[in-house]
């Protein structure tokens, strides 16, 4: 795999002609939206598969696999554009195979119910577990349930792994810390959580449940031992997997990134695994920042791999941008969540060259709006540079897998930088 950085001048022909790649390879490859316009700084994904099929007449996927000593989900995953249609074309090519994976990687994407079953169908291929965001904790302790029926039923069909995320957020992303200690102050609100949860992951079929601990702070961090010790006693005794995400609590000191070193050493022994993620969860207050900046990870990493065993990290990529209004107020200042298409097609109709921070692996741009009084804008973002740094981290620490907030839409760069690189595994039969 090779990341093109697109140049001054470069045009998607004198691209193809460069690396030998057919143009609507790049264009289906990469998702590109305007194939005549590129933005000098965007990335453009390069690919060389193994072994290709061109279809014959009367050709199905199952008899193409079949020939191919290959399976119907991974030639989807070669090739998502079959997911959008119901027939396959007499001379079109199909990849079968890329060619020596760096390893495998566990995958694991959260969804709201409301995902466009499209878009659902197109990414489950590329999944070992979906998350299902929506089940909601109240103070009593009870499980409010959205309706995910269908998205279950197709879970099961692409033999991926379902886990119920359950918070005290609603879908905007707003909760109540006094509901959440209400909770686990009490043993025996704890208790009857873990029951009205289990009761639930019964009902439905769910591999698991996924908490997310968004206020913990070293002074109270044996409450949250004492949680996600019942809930494991609870829910691993009957056969259900434990995903627990924390996030760095961090703060700039003298100009350098600090967090809090909080120790999880108690949570991990009870998790199946730990999710290490920052969730904005479509919006943001916090000052212009790079989304997913690999080096402030890495700082977190070095000290997590002290308290947690490697085989149960499993490192979180949010994948939405934010556009910030400057100047920055604190407070005041709220940034607009961002598709990476759309951040790419903002960029093409305000002339903006895309920058990249090496040090975050971030990419950024900079915009104005208005006619009169013209106002400035930042965008940060991630691209194809920055996810297969983020890889390079699961790989080089030896970790499980990663975790993507969040799979709404489909992200094209996205699943082409993972399923070139790597087998990705399925732990269902």
């Amino acid at each position: 795999m090779i990341i093109h950085v697109v140049q001054l001048g470069d045009t998607l022909t004198s691209i193809a002609e460069s690396y030998g790649i057919p143009i609507d390879s790049l264009i289906i490859n990469n998702g590109i939206q305007n194939p005549n316009n590129l933005i000098e700084g965007q990335c453009i994904v390069i690919v060389y598969p193994q072994v290709t099929y061109i279809v014959q007449e009367g050709d199905t996927l199952a008899g193409i696999a079949s020939v191919n000593n290959t399976s119907i989900i991974e030639l989807l995953r070669n090739n998502p554009f079959l997911s959008d249609r119901e027939f396959l074309y007499p001379g079109e090519t199909l990849v079968i195979r890329y060619g020596d994976k760096k390893g495998k990687i566990t995958t694991n994407g959260y969804a709201n119910p409301f995902i466009d079953m499209a878009v659902l169908r197109k990414t489950l291929p590329f999944l070992t577990f979906l998350t299902i965001f929506g089940y909601r904790l109240t103070r009593n302790a009870d499980v409010i349930e959205p309706d995910d029926e269908e998205i279950l039923q197709l879970t099961r069909a692409y033999k991926v792994a379902p886990l119920m995320l359950i918070s005290s957020l609603s879908f905007e992303g707003v909760g109540s810390e006094e509901d959440v200690y209400h909770i686990l102050f009490s043993e025996e609100n704890v208790k009857r959580y873990a029951a009205n949860i289990l009761a639930v992951l019964k009902r439905k079929g769910f591999y698991g449940v996924s908490f997310i601990l968004s206020y913990i702070t070293g002074d109270i961090v044996g409450i949250y031992n004492r949680f996600a010790k019942i809930m494991a006693e609870s829910l691993n005794s009957e056969g259900y997997a434990v995903f627990i995400s924390i996030s760095p609590v961090t703060d700039i000191e003298n100009n350098v990134i600090a967090f809090e070193r909080i120790d999880y050493s108690e949570i991990a022994k009870e998790a199946t695994q730990m999710v290490i993620m920052n969730y904005n969860w479509g919006y943001y207050f916090g000052p212009p920042t790079p989304v997913a900046s690999i080096s402030t990870l890495q700082l977190f990493i070095d000290y997590l791999i002290t308290l947690i065993p490697r085989d149960k990290m499993n490192i979180g990529l949010p994948v939405i941008g934010y556009s910030w209004l400057l100047p920055y107020l604190i407070g005041i200042t709220r940034a607009n969540a961002i598709t990476y298409d759309a951040a790419i097609e903002l960029a093409l109709t305000t002339g903006s060259k895309i920058q990249f921070d090496e040090i975050s692996q971030n990419p950024h741009f900079e915009y104005y709006l208005g006619v009169e009084i013209p106002r400035k804008y930042v965008v940060w973002f991630v691209d194809a540079r920055t996810i297969d740094a983020l890889l390079d981290l699961v790989i080089i620490n030896n970790f499980p897998g990663i975790s993507i907030w969040n799979i709404m839409t489909y992200f094209t760069q996205l699943w082409l930088v993972i399923n070139s690189q790597y087998d990705i595994e399925t732990i269902i039969d």
